[in-house]
């Protein structure tokens, strides 16, 4: 097994040094296996390190595949183990022999996986929405890709993932917008839960929405929105007062289709805000480079309405 700590930066260099990969419409992914002929792979930019499976202290009433407790460095984490959590392995069964430290929205959490293998490079366009997964783990795959040897990767859909363990985020009060019926949002997500909360909160603010479920998927529907527009003698303005994007999504990621949005005049004046499981400061900053009006660090529903609203209300005095 590849020894892939932070100290080796042969191996694992920093999150923030990979981040011109954004926006390259490329990704890189850690390959693991939990214990099965299946391969498994995470971003790369959501792994912090990567170490043997350290001691773990028991906790009273944690959640299934929740095996207990770490201190790392000061923090207090939470530990769990993919395998019981995707269904393929047994209460009893040992843990594994590695143990992956993500962070997801600034949230810090420790993955046991069977064993680490190594990094590839691949082209998000070679990324696409699974089909035909065992129906196990269906539900915590957000995307699949291929090997050379043919092979098939599934990427786990952290955001279910975390969702199925401690509970989706709670969606509280949020006040109306003015004149809401009035405004029209646009979003993309490749997560069924990300584009659920979405929804929600977009449905509480009363403003109407429509989505797609990734970036390729979005952009074409974008382009046939400002074509039609365009026909009808009309700004596609009037559709869309606001782009709403994920960052990592199958066929295209969330800064291409963000340049492609800000390049193209029809789309002038509608601003894109970057909603995003990735919230380290590398990541905010390419998307600036690529022209995101703001930037937010999913998923905090009143965050997310607080960012929204004063673009949506400056876009409706537009």
């Amino acid at each position: 097994m590849l020894n892939l700590d932070r100290k080796d930066p042969a191996l694992l260099d920093t999150v923030d040094g990979r981040t011109m990969l954004a926006g390259s419409n490329r990704m890189e992914i850690l390959l693991f296996s939990l214990g099965t002929s299946e391969i498994f792979g995470i971003n790369v930019f959501k792994v912090r390190e990567v170490s043997k499976t350290p001691f773990i202290t028991k906790a009273p009433n944690m959640p299934a595949g929740v095996e207990g407790l770490i201190s790392l460095r000061g923090n207090v984490i939470p530990v769990l183990s993919l395998a019981k959590i995707l269904g393929l392995g047994e209460a009893s069964d040992p843990l594994g022999g590695s143990m992956m430290v993500t962070e997801y929205s600034k949230r810090t959490l420790g993955f046991l996986v069977d064993e680490v293998d190594r990094i590839i490079r691949v082209e998000w366009d070679k990324v696409r929405t699974p089909d035909n997964v065992s129906s196990n783990v269906h539900s915590f795959i957000t995307a699949i890709t291929e090997l050379a040897d043919g092979k098939l990767v599934s990427i786990l859909d952290v955001e279910t993932i975390l969702a199925n363990t401690f509970g989706e985020a709670v969606v509280g009060n949020i006040a109306p917008l003015g004149n809401g019926h009035e405004v029209n949002v646009f979003f993309v997500d490749d997560s069924a839960v990300a584009r659920r909360k979405i929804a929600e909160v977009l449905d509480k603010l009363g403003v109407r929405h429509k989505h797609a479920q990734n970036g390729l998927e979005a952009w074409t529907r974008l382009e046939g929105m400002a074509s039609h527009a365009q026909q009808m003698g009309r700004h596609v303005g009037e559709e869309i007062d606001l782009i709403l994007v994920d960052a990592e999504m199958p066929e295209m990621d969330g800064y291409v289709l963000t340049r492609n949005i800000k390049n193209d005049v029809r789309f002038e004046g509608i601003p894109v805000v970057m909603h995003s499981s990735l919230s380290s400061e590398a990541n905010r900053a390419m998307g600036k480079r690529v022209g995101v009006d703001s930037y937010v660090a999913k998923f905090d529903a009143d965050v997310l309405a607080d960012t929204l609203r004063p673009l949506l209300l400056k876009a409706r005095q537009v």
